[in-house]
């Protein structure tokens, strides 16, 4: 039996489901992922594990197929009702959630998913860091230190992406990011061409304001057919990120080209000290400031425990 436990005191628009429940809703689905592919995708200090696959996003890529196929036949059915050519639109699917909650292992797991399905195997990925503002715009305007704040990003260009994307464009490019040197890689594209699904995965893809100043006249929000939130309480991803650090500290940072190079030779102690400041300057800022207050907004909320393991699932009523 499915429960139905609003989120806050007041009506919810969400059906919560455990875990549990959540898994039983897609029987006899096979698990096409193996131990090695899922060791693959996932991220730094997370570990995922075949049943976590198998119970929770095995049945929400079971769940996307269902709403992408639908969608693909309104489509149709539109266009035969309006006398149009039927051009080939993909659904969108945004990924929002805070620094180190793992929003990026669980887009490519459901992308590796989704793939697997017969009716639609092209599923491309896009991060929306491809659509930061290159290092030296940010250095120009002072805001170096709110990288990953709505300011940061060119909204604008994310927008026409997007836009040409639900048009039909049938190859559509966008900007690349490395997270090695921290910054655009000048001259580099990700192109998509006639995809069927379409994962745009960022911090601030559920935002409704790209600066402060006014209000656009469309968000990045308004070109999703769905939408995803991970969530997990701010302490538990507070020391994910921490451990995160760490790691790359032994790893990512040791490389000569690594923008954070000048950490790798810190001790435990001082690479605390200074991941919790970046935290405590930049990140909670920006989840308390620009990334929570859209969690509700999405059409699925996954909410993990503090071991990465989703523990219940939020599904907003049709």
């Amino acid at each position: 039996m499915i429960s139905n436990h609003p989120i806050h005191k007041q009506y919810s628009p969400y059906i919560t489901l455990q875990k549990e429940e959540w898994a039983s809703l897609s029987p006899g689905s096979v698990q096409p992922l193996s131990a090695k592919e899922i060791e693959a995708l996932q991220g730094i200090n997370e570990n995922i594990s075949l049943d976590e696959v198998s119970s929770v996003y095995l049945p929400l890529s079971r769940l996307i197929n269902l709403y992408t196929t639908a969608s693909q036949d309104l489509h149709s059915v539109t266009n035969l009702f309006l006398h149009k050519k039927t051009n080939k639109v993909p659904y969108v699917i945004g990924m929002a959630g805070s620094v180190a909650v793992g929003k990026s292992t669980t887009a490519r797991l459901i992308q590796a998913l989704l793939s697997r399905w017969p009716n639609h195997p092209k599923v491309e990925l896009i991060t929306t860091d491809g659509f930061l503002h290159p290092n030296r715009v940010l250095e120009e305007r002072g805001i170096m230190n709110r990288k990953g704040f709505p300011e940061s990003y060119d909204t604008a260009k994310l927008i026409n992406f997007l836009a040409d994307l639900k048009s039909g464009k049938e190859e559509v490019s966008a900007p690349v990011y490395s997270h090695l040197v921290y910054d655009i890689v000048e001259g580099e594209k990700q192109t998509v061409t006639q995809p069927d699904i379409v994962i745009v995965e960022g911090i601030n893809v559920l935002q409704v304001a790209n600066d402060g100043r006014e209000i656009p006249e469309v968000f990045v929000s308004d070109f999703f057919d769905f939408s995803i939130y991970v969530d997990a309480l701010e302490e538990d991803i507070f020391n994910w990120y921490i451990e995160r650090f760490k790691t790359l500290r032994n790893t990512a940072f040791q490389n000569p080209q690594s923008y954070f190079k000048r950490y790798a030779g810190l001790s435990d102690e001082e690479a605390t000290a200074i991941a919790t400041k970046i935290w405590k300057d930049i990140n909670e800022v920006n989840l308390y400031n620009n990334i929570l207050p859209t969690k509700h907004r999405a059409d699925l909320i996954l909410r993990k425990g503090k071991h990465h393991s989703v523990e219940h699932i939020h599904l907003r009523k049709i």
